[in-house]
Order: C-alpha cells, then structure tokens, then sequence
C-alpha cells in the first residue's frame, strides 16, 4: 500500500520560515515526480510545486507565481522523501498543504500551516 505522510507544519510569524517534510513509503517514488498542493479554507485546493526526475543530478522544479522566488522543493531519494523549504512565509500562505504523487495519484492527509501578521 502507497502511503504518503506530510511532517513540519505548525504556526509561524510572517516573515518566517518551515520546512515540510513528505515520506513515502509502499512504492520507490524515486524515478516519479512528486508535487505539493494546499488548500486554504473556503477555496480550492492549487498547485504550489512539483519536482521531476531525471537520470542526472538535476531535478528539474516548478512553482506557482504566488510562491516562486520564497518556496523551495527538493528530494531526497535515499529516504523516499520530499521537501518544501518555504522562506518569507506570508498570511495567505496559510492553508493545509497536501503532497501528491501523479505516478501513483496518491495524496498525503495534508499538514496545516498557519502564517500570523
């Protein structure tokens, strides 16, 4: 069974920092891409980034406008893992923020990110 796990939300200050943290297990997600979404209250949920793979030592990224230039994505494939450095974290940037796997179309429970002003 597929199973993805999201770790490192909590309640921050504008301005400030989290990392997010996405364990798979079940499968090896490491030659798939792998994607973070949220969702805040009373919207839908949108694409913040994803990370591909590829045979080189380039993991090739994309970000929505909202977040690019402050959110950082990235992947360790030794631990199954994939992250989200989110620097300069701003009020609307609070929502649940989910991972996704499109190979397997498997989502985490999401973990709630809750930036103050």
């Amino acid at each position: 069974q597929v199973q993805l796990v999201e770790s490192g939300g909590g309640l921050v200050q504008a301005g400030g920092s989290l990392r997010l943290s996405c364990a798979a297990s079940g499968r090896t997600f490491s030659t798939y891409a792998m994607a973070w979404f949220r969702q805040a209250p009373g919207k839908e949920r949108e694409f913040v980034a994803n990370i591909k793979w590829s045979a080189g030592s380039t993991n090739y990224a994309n970000y929505a406008d909202s977040v690019k230039g402050r959110f950082t994505i990235s992947r360790d494939n030794a631990k199954n893992t994939v992250y989200l450095q989110m620097n300069n974290l701003k009020p609307e940037d609070t929502a649940v923020y989910y991972c996704f796997s499109p190979g397997y179309n498997v989502w985490g429970q999401g973990t709630q990110v809750t930036v103050s002003s």
